[in-house]
């Protein structure tokens, strides 16, 4: 089977061939214009010239007693110097000058009809070669209408006007050539931006760039800037899945870190052990589901929930007391039962479960968390313990993701910052201050109606 190409569709060439068409339909309707402006321009002239030697004609046939016209007779010996003859009401030749019919030029009137309703200049050709301009004059006698028309030589003019038309028509040749070059130069110029949007585009794409320039035409801006939102949701994208991951990873240390402990605790029997890793197996699925929808819908997808704190707050110490069992950390819990915060359920298994496996690995032997409503339609959550504390110097550094202050323990500095993400998107406030206990004391506050 053979294979026929097909052309490649492009806009380079749709709007040449356009642009092209629509110089050339303009250009030649000028010329043609233009000429025929011309051709009358010229027929105006030669009427008036003839116009002007009219009272000459009257002359002439005044001194043959031919007064009116309207009584030469074919036949009749009138003296003129002029191509002329009379007709009746119906086009029909009433009498020739000894001129025309010197020439030969028979049916004069009768030609006439059949261009009299042409536009002018009224030419009549009386074979392949020889064309005069025609002028008719009508006379009204006794309601009678009679036409007089006076040819003159249309050689020269038509000579004339095939000159002018030719250089008309070479001029346009010039005109569409220039045209033409600077059509092509427009195009290339105009289609620059687009060549240039091909190349940031390539350079996104190798890595080279990491969004496009501001620099481009108006008409192209709305795609820019566009492009530029796509790779900039593209990118916040990834980051979230990055950070979700990471989270998850963080999150899912700690509770594995505590099924080992359950494992390696001898005082819990089988079955005890068995309830226990259930309970972490459960928090890690739900940790799963939490992170993976919050990659997907971001934080504003996981609003308007009322989630109990005191609950998650047992069960996150319960874990981690197993994981630090060896320090013999006294946890106080000062919540109220009925306290919820305006968070997910996931939200705050986050925050606590980071909060306080910080304060339990930094503590010295005491961890506290509190939470109460403020007289402003405010909740305030606290984490303390009594442990070194955090200094001034690097409180606002330990909220970045891989900024961390305990470097001589393993982690990755991701903890808190989860913490200050979620409640900054929450619309909330998290402060790192000097706690009653003489540690450090990370102090939540939100809205309660977020």
């Amino acid at each position: 089977m053979r294979l026929i190409p097909r052309p490649q569709k492009r806009l380079l060439t749709r709007m040449f061939v356009t642009s092209l068409a629509i110089i050339t339909l303009v250009g030649f309707g000028l010329a043609w214009l233009i000429t025929l402006l011309h051709a009358q321009n010229r027929y105006n002239q030669t009427t008036s010239a003839l116009i002007v030697k009219l009272p000459i004609i009257a002359a002439e046939f005044r001194e043959n007693n031919l007064i009116p016209i309207t009584q030469a007779r074919e036949g009749d010996d009138v003296d003129t110097q002029y191509i002329m003859a009379t007709c009746n009401s119906a086009y029909h030749t009433l009498w020739r000058s000894d001129f025309a019919i010197s020439l030969k030029l028979n049916n004069i009137c009768e030609k006439y009809l059949q261009i009299k309703d042409d536009l002018p200049p009224f030419y009549l050709n009386f074979d392949a070669q020889q064309s005069y301009f025609a002028y008719l004059l009508s006379i009204d006698v006794e309601e009678q209408m009679y036409h007089l028309l006076i040819l003159k030589d249309a050689t020269a003019l038509k000579t004339e006007l095939k000159q002018f038309n030719r250089l008309t028509y070479f001029r346009l040749a010039i005109v569409m050539a220039i045209a033409l070059l600077l059509l092509v130069s427009a195009a290339y110029w105009g289609m620059r931006p687009l060549t240039q949007l091909k190349q940031e585009l390539l350079q996104l794409q190798q890595g080279h760039k990491k969004s496009l320039s501001q620099d481009y035409p108006v008409e192209l801006h709305g795609i820019t800037m566009a492009l530029n939102q796509l790779m900039d949701q593209t990118d916040q994208r990834q980051t979230r899945y990055q950070n979700a991951m990471n989270d998850l990873a963080h999150s899912l240390k700690t509770r594995l870190a505590a099924s080992i402990a359950i494992i390696d605790d001898d005082s819990l029997d089988r079955q005890q052990q068995q309830q226990k890793i259930l309970e972490q197996i459960n928090d890690m699925d739900h940790l799963v589901q939490y992170q993976l929808k919050r990659a997907m819908l971001g934080q504003q997808g996981l609003r308007q929930q009322q989630t109990k704190v005191a609950p998650i707050a047992q069960q996150v110490a319960q874990m981690l007391d197993k994981i630090y069992r060896d320090k013999h950390v006294i946890f106080t819990l000062q919540v109220s039962a009925s306290l919820h915060l305006p968070l997910s359920k996931g939200d705050v298994m986050e925050l606590l479960g980071n909060l306080m496996e910080n304060a339990f690995r930094l503590c010295s032997n005491k961890v506290q968390v509190t939470a109460q409503h403020l007289d402003d339609n405010m909740i305030q959550l606290s984490v303390a313990d009594d442990g070194p504390g955090v200094d001034d110097a690097i409180k606002q550094k330990i909220i970045q993701r891989g900024m961390r202050a305990d470097t001589q323990s393993s982690g990755q500095g991701i903890g808190l910052a989860v913490c200050h993400e979620i409640v900054s998107s929450y619309g909330g406030t998290m402060t790192i201050t000097t706690s009653e206990l003489g540690g450090a004391a990370f102090v939540i506050q939100l809205s309660a109606t977020t």
